[in-house]
């Protein structure tokens, strides 16, 4: 694993400061291809903000199509907008050949944070995990130089169960502002009540209903994991954040699914060492 040192990019400390998980798995990435992960996550980071950072859906919307626009630019040969994260994301795309068709559904994926309505359905919330995250493995993965269908399924399934864990650990943070990201039909099912969590009651309910996403997730994991054999060890940097989910789980399960556990937003004082045996090891 790279030192970290004085002069890191903006990117770098962007990412480096609200998105850390991903910073140090990007950091057992070859040092000629850190830089180009950086700017995909300072990316991520810029988009996916947008529902805390406007107060109407359609500042949303303009600020989702600034992002639009400045992909379109890149691919179209034109100057790209000034920014402190489009002008390095612009350099990284080119230099790397990353496809288009990925950073488009990234941005497409997050109008549907501009909505207060959960996801449906349990199929519903994984499908949002899928859009909103995989892309950006698969972006990983092509600044890493890996391509091809098996790279495809396995950022699909990493995406997924990262996304899906993040969504579990977020739950206070969006409860505290009278939002949830847990499926409708699962929690009426399981008899869980929103006026429960946005009170910050845990509830035997509501466990019930982290403890079904926590196990789409681990079933998600484990896909991921039937295609080890067929990757090269140079996708390990892009997948390490399966490593992370399998932490955090761990974490949620051993406090009987309950969302509300501090322990559950601490960091985990192994996550480094974990990593870092991982990639030794070549596994995600």
């Amino acid at each position: 694993m790279a030192k970290v040192t004085a002069d890191l990019s903006y990117c770098g400390q962007e990412v480096r400061k609200y998105d850390n998980d991903r910073f140090v798995s990007a950091l057992f990435a070859p040092s000629d291809r850190r830089e180009s992960l950086f700017a995909l996550y300072a990316f991520n980071l810029e988009i996916a903000k947008t529902r805390e950072v406007v107060t109407e859906p359609v500042l949303g919307q303009m600020r989702l199509q600034f992002w639009r626009d400045g992909i379109e630019a890149l691919y179209e040969g034109r100057p790209v907008p000034k920014h402190a994260v489009m002008e390095p994301l612009a350099e990284s795309a080119r230099g790397r050949g990353l496809s288009r068709a990925l950073f488009d559904r990234l941005i497409d994926a997050r109008e549907a944070d501009l909505t207060d309505e959960p996801p449906d359905t349990l199929p519903c919330l994984v499908n949002y995990a899928e859009v909103t995250s995989a892309p950006l493995v698969q972006l990983a993965l092509e600044a890493l130089d890996v391509r091809g269908e098996a790279a495809s399924r396995a950022a699909r399934h990493v995406g997924i169960a990262y996304a899906l864990t993040g969504i579990l650990r977020a739950v206070p943070f969006l409860a505290a502002r009278h939002r949830t990201m847990l499926p409708a039909d699962r929690m009426a099912a399981l008899g869980a009540r929103a006026g429960d969590l946005f009170e910050m009651r845990s509830k035997p309910e509501l466990r019930a209903v982290i403890a079904e996403v926590a196990e789409a997730a681990r079933d998600h994991l484990a896909q991921a994991r039937l295609l080890r054999g067929e990757l090269p060890r140079a996708a390990v940097p892009a997948l390490l954040p399966a490593v992370l989910s399998d932490l955090y789980l761990d974490v949620i399960a051993r406090e009987g699914n309950d969302p509300f556990a501090p322990r559950v937003q601490m960091p985990n004082p192994f996550r480094q060492a974990k990593l870092a045996w991982a990639a030794v090891r070549g596994r995600y």
